[in-house]
């Protein structure tokens, strides 16, 4: 079984969210299982020198990007037993950053075309290309469009994963010609068009062989009009092939054991005492040990539950505890932060900015980690937290539900802290309750935190599932 993922982002060449932790922890999973896998990314600029300078050249092709043959170089490197390879233009990816730009569009209508120009000049060809979100959404369409009658590419399957499906990489309806090089008959409700634009990942949704995202509880919720984002009718449609298998995050390298972030490397409570002392000196916070610290760490947007937390901060404060925040985002909540920061400084540190190694020292350092979101297909913060022995306080949506069981007082049974309804008053009264715990009953606190660091959501238990599904696949064609 060889395994093509198809992606926009990869940890550690480029990542800018969730998915480019995905794209780089689940490949050497499945390896580890047997499977023969590959990546494919675009060359960005922004790749560190020291992986451009191992690169090795394959050859230079021509790509059709609608009327337009472009140039492609194909480069690879092999990273730790896994070969990925390197889609070079220096038009579309010479530039900083990955995404954002007004020509996306056809950046990647001309990646989604280069991978699968370059799939005979690969080392192995794949019986399966594995897609991820919308930057590579026209893989499935172009693979059925332009090769469905060449024999190289005969039973060549795809699966598209959604990653976040609000990002859905919409364009006029004159892409179809002057970019994918497709007449009018893709132009319909069950293909690319889309309230009379073109929707990209919803070419992977018509045109994939299988359709993934990333929990069980998000593949339900996005059949549904308030977390469909337009789409939950066509996905109702094709939910016999949609299934949800939630992430999982790399253990050895978010280890508390032996993470050099850390101040002092913990395995217990006792140790994280340490590290939430220096976590407050860091941050020039009261050193208070029977202090909570609530934090957290994210994108400061409003899928993230940010107008929550605004609406009920100063009861939050009131609570007697310490804030801290590291993110970037919408400028307006950035200044609500520094307002809060402001007004209490001796409570609330706003890092308005990202830092990986201050981030896991937050991880490691603080009490309860609050992810009160809209929506989350699945969510790495809350992961990552258990890992570090801090009790993760979430939304019951998506990922979140499928990954913390709300603590049960009279049972003790439970892993964290949950709400089901979008309520600011619901997240205080939470808030409330978890404080409570930490602050009168540390024995049992402390069971919560040996429990939450004996959680294992590695790779492995997922990547038996994509296997499964992609052994079902390729039987499916015999």
């Amino acid at each position: 079984m060889n395994v093509l993922f198809a992606a926009s982002e990869c940890a550690p060449f480029i990542k800018t969210g969730g998915l480019g932790d995905v794209i780089g922890a689940l490949p050497h999973s499945l390896k580890e299982q047997g499977v023969n896998v590959s990546i494919i990314l675009p060359k960005y600029d922004d790749l560190p020198l020291q992986f451009k300078e191992q690169m090795q050249w394959i050859k230079s092709i021509e790509v059709p990007v609608g009327w337009r043959r472009q140039f492609c170089g194909i480069e690879k490197i092999h990273y730790q037993g896994i070969t990925v390879y390197f889609l070079d233009n220096e038009y579309y990816f010479k530039r900083h950053g990955s995404y954002g730009f007004r020509d996306d569009g056809e950046r990647f209508a001309f990646f989604s075309r280069a991978v699968l120009e370059a799939i005979p000049f690969l080392e192995e060809r794949p019986n399966i290309i594995h897609c991820h979100d919308w930057q590579t959404g026209l893989i499935p369409v172009q693979l059925k469009a332009n090769y469905n009658n060449n024999p190289y590419y005969q039973g060549l399957k795809t699966v598209f994963t959604i990653h976040n499906l609000r990002y859905q990489g919409v364009y006029p309806k004159s892409v179809l010609s002057d970019l994918l090089d497709l007449d009018d008959q893709y132009y319909r409700i069950d293909a690319l068009e889309f309230y009379g634009s073109i929707s990209y990942l919803k070419g992977g949704l018509a045109f994939a062989d299988c359709l993934t995202t990333v929990s069980p509880t998000y593949a339900s919720e996005i059949q549904s009009s308030y977390y469909g984002e337009k789409l939950d009718g066509f996905l109702r449609k094709r939910g016999d092939n949609l299934q949800g298998i939630i992430n999982g995050i790399d253990n050895d390298c978010y280890n508390p054991k032996s993470d050099g972030s850390l101040l002092l490397p913990f395995d217990d409570s006792k140790g994280k005492a340490a590290n939430k002392k220096h976590l407050q000196e860091t941050l020039g916070l009261p050193i208070q040990a029977n202090t909570p610290i609530i934090s957290m760490v994210t994108r400061l947007v409003d899928q993230k539950g940010i107008d929550l937390i605004l609406h009920v901060f100063h009861e939050i404060i009131g609570l007697d505890v310490q804030f801290v925040l590291l993110g970037t985002g919408d400028h307006q909540y950035e200044e609500s932060f520094r307002y809060f920061e402001d007004i209490y400084p001796d409570r609330v540190s706003a890092n308005l900015f990202f830092d990986e190694s201050l981030a896991r020292q937050i991880y490691a350092g603080s009490d309860i980690f609050l992810m009160p979101s809209q929506f989350e297909p699945c969510g790495i913060g809350q992961l990552l937290a258990f890992r570090y022995g801090t009790l993760p306080l979430v939304r019951e949506t998506g990922g979140l539900k499928d990954t913390v069981i709300p603590y049960n007082e009279i049972t003790e049974e439970g892993t964290g802290f949950s709400f089901a309804n979008y309520n600011a008053h619901e997240l205080l009264h939470t808030i409330e309750r978890a404080v409570g715990l930490f602050r009168f009953q540390p024995t049992k606190w402390n069971n919560l935190i040996e429990r939450a660091m004996g959680l294992d959501f590695s790779w492995s238990a997922s990547s038996l599932q994509y296997i499964k599904l992609y052994e079902e696949l390729l039987k499916s064609d015999k």
